[in-house]
């Protein structure tokens, strides 16, 4: 499961949208071109678990440190106008984990949505839940509906005839992001370099970008460091940078001859 949070602006962001900021923020934010931030960001949330073993502490205690990581990480793009951010909550194989360690995050996914309620209406944020929601717990699925709702706003509804043929937008819209960009930017923590059954079709184009850093400790200025690699990457699409040449001068040669 997914949590999807929208925003929708008519302006850019202002580097005081921010408030106060670190000087390692300071320095991020000068590097940092705020009209081509990416329209889409998504997060795999990985090392709660990690980061408390190395404290010693129960897994669980990760897990509630990592709420932290993700009111930052929500707020801060809420305030930058970045139009969605989508975070990987759950996944099919995160059912394997044991009883009571799924049954804490799922308590602690309803105290997140009673308790940050007050920031999403404040930031005019719109939630929503991508995934199996069915299979969730009936309390659970019920907060989620009702976060939803809460945050809806207004959301227009387009239909289309049946297409003689499939293609990738028609296909596009039967997909949990129906509606939403693709990710431009998928941020990656604690250093694994698998993106883990994560919006696959979606993150097709996607910029990765991994961190060595922990998820209860991604905090702004990692955030901020994410959007500064970003923009230093070409985005192609599968093309060819401006000025060269489409003619490969040196054909590979195929094996054997």
């Amino acid at each position: 499961m997914s949590q999807t949070i929208t925003h929708k602006t008519t302006h850019g962001p202002a580097p005081e949208s921010l408030g106060p900021v670190t000087s390692e923020e300071a320095k991020l934010l000068e590097k940092l071109d705020l009209t081509r931030l990416p329209r889409h960001v998504a997060v795999i949330m990985d090392g709660n678990g990690r980061w408390a073993q190395k404290r010693h502490l129960p897994r669980i205690a990760g897990h509630r440190s990592g709420t932290q990581s993700a009111r930052t990480t929500i707020e801060t793009c809420a305030r930058l106008k970045i139009e969605a951010l989508t975070l990987y909550a759950f996944s099919v194989e995160n059912w394997r984990r044991p009883k009571t360690e799924i049954d804490f995050l799922m308590q602690l996914l309803r105290e997140y949505l009673k308790k940050e309620m007050p920031l999403l209406q404040k930031n005019e944020i719109r939630m929503r839940f991508l995934g199996r929601i069915d299979e969730l717990p009936a309390g659970v699925q019920k907060d989620v509906r009702e976060a939803t709702e809460k945050t809806a706003g207004n959301k227009g509804m387009v239909g289309h005839g049946a297409p003689d043929k499939v293609t990738e937008e028609q296909l596009s819209q039967h997909l949990y992001t129906e509606g939403l960009p693709d990710p431009d930017l998928l941020i990656r923590t604690s250093g694994e370099m698998r993106v883990s059954n994560f919006l696959l079709w979606q993150i097709a184009y996607a910029e990765i970008f991994v961190t060595e850093t922990l998820w209860p400790d991604f905090n702004r200025a990692r955030l901020l460091e994410a959007l500064v690699e970003f923009q230093k990457r070409e985005r192609r699409y599968g093309g060819i940078r401006e000025g060269e040449s489409s003619s490969d001068e040196n054909p590979a040669r195929a094996a054997g001859h």
